[in-house]
């Protein structure tokens, strides 16, 4: 399955005590494709692999069962990335023997912050 992951209404650069804020989808230990807190929107795709019992994939993280994508947010000053807070979209919420599944996320919460802990309705919506 091609995952592509659509964030809009990013909280700013700067959001409570962190400057230099930046959005990226986790790879591993790594961010991948950082965005800037301020942008007008933000895009990720990548490839997950399901046998229909689990997934498997570059970006894909968690236990079997359990398994989800992190978006990873952190302040990027000096080429280089320090995380404060990360956003979890869960594989099972997505529908199962898709080749391609968009999602929408909306990136800031009530109060203003990066959104964070598990992605659920309305905040993500499949697309």
């Amino acid at each position: 399955m091609r995952l592509i992951i659509r964030g809009r209404h990013l909280p700013g650069r700067s959001c409570g005590p962190y400057d230099d804020v930046h959005v990226g989808l986790q790879v591993r230990d790594e961010p991948q494709g950082l965005v800037p807190g301020d942008a007008e929107r933000a895009e990720w795709v990548t490839e997950i692999h399901s046998d229909g019992e689990d997934f498997r994939g570059p970006a894909v993280q968690g236990r079997k069962g359990d398994r989800f994508v992190y978006l990873t947010w952190g302040t990027y000053t000096d080429a280089t990335f320090r995380m404060f807070r990360r956003a979890k979209i869960m594989l099972g919420d997505l529908p199962s023997g898709a080749e391609e599944v968009t999602v929408e996320v909306d990136l800031t919460d009530d109060r203003g912050t990066p959104r964070c802990a598990r992605l659920r309705d309305p905040a993500i919506r499949v697309v």
